[in-house]
């Protein structure tokens, strides 16, 4: 099983890492499957949307719900969130080299949202990359229960990790090469 996991330090960083990473590969023949996050600033300057993008070229979804000035609660779109969950799940079925998850975030750590997609992937040995902050850590860990390898912030380092994998094809690995 290959299981990889990325911090980065700065707000939304994580997701541009991950969405250039996913372009790369698919720029060369890689079977990218997952979700990876677009973030778009709104006028009002309240927090940004959060949208996903299901790989490697479905649909756009927006997983943040606009609650009001002054709401505290979560943002997230519960229901957004696992049609994603479903549309990978259905693309990961039909073969991928590589799952690319956004984030191991609240939901994942109690069970829900992209946790079982991770768990399919890892028993069909399609590696996988995801992306975790700090709050949701300790829960990564235990799903992961000490298999997870921790990656630079970087799409060359997270490339080089794939390439090493051994469930990627040599034709694949080559491409991946191309990158680091």
């Amino acid at each position: 099983m290959h299981l990889a996991y990325t911090m980065a330090p700065g707000r939304g960083d994580m997701d541009l890492i991950l969405f250039k990473l996913a372009t790369e590969l698919a720029s060369r023949g890689l079977r990218c499957c997952g979700v990876v996050q677009i973030n778009s600033e709104r006028a009002d300057a309240r927090p940004c949307d959060m949208d996903v993008q299901v790989l490697p070229d479905g649909p756009v979804l927006r997983i943040s719900q606009h609650l009001g000035q002054g709401a505290r609660g979560c943002r997230l779109d519960a229901a957004a969130l696992e049609t994603a969950v479903g549309l990978v799940s259905e693309q990961l079925s039909r073969g991928a080299d590589v799952l690319i998850v956004n984030k191991f975030g609240k939901h994942e750590a109690e069970g829900r949202g992209l946790r079982g997609v991770i768990a399919e992937a890892l028993s069909m040995d399609v590696p996988v990359i995801v992306g975790i902050n700090a709050l949701n850590l300790a829960a990564f860990e235990t799903f992961s229960e000490g298999i997870a390898t921790c990656l630079a912030p970087d799409a060359i380092s997270l490339a080089a990790w794939l390439a090493d994998c051994g469930g990627v094809t040599t034709a694949a690995t080559a491409h991946i090469h191309e990158l680091v």
